[in-house]
């Protein structure tokens, strides 16, 4: 199993957070789909203020770029991450184009 851990910002506005959260207590199940067909356990977003953090754990093979290739394959992925862009901001450090940002881990418990 592989963890990852990533950001990304929502536009400050209540009213659009608001329905950014309504959105996610009923994501499309094509959406869930393409999550699981690509090598994701589990995911979870976690909102503080406009900022969002997302953890995902993945199975070994999981592939950002086979993630990537197979969501510009699917219509339905890429509806889905137009819509979520009305709601969402590049953080300040994101490249052109860059949405949800790969965080470093800079610390962890030691094993006892």
């Amino acid at each position: 199993m592989k963890k990852f851990c990533l950001a990304l910002d929502l536009k400050d506005d209540t009213q659009l957070i608001n329905e950014y959260e309504a959105y996610h207590k009923a994501v499309w199940p094509e959406i869930l789909n393409s999550i699981t067909d690509s090598g994701i356990t589990n995911m979870e977003i976690y909102r503080t203020a406009n900022r969002l953090f997302m953890i995902m754990e993945t199975t070994d093979d999981f592939s950002f770029e086979a993630k990537s290739k197979a969501d510009a394959d699917n219509a339905k992925v890429q509806e889905w991450e137009q819509l979520m862009w009305k709601y969402q901001q590049a953080l300040p450090t994101a490249k052109e184009g860059e949405k949800w940002m790969l965080m470093k881990k800079i610390f962890e418990t030691p094993s006892p």
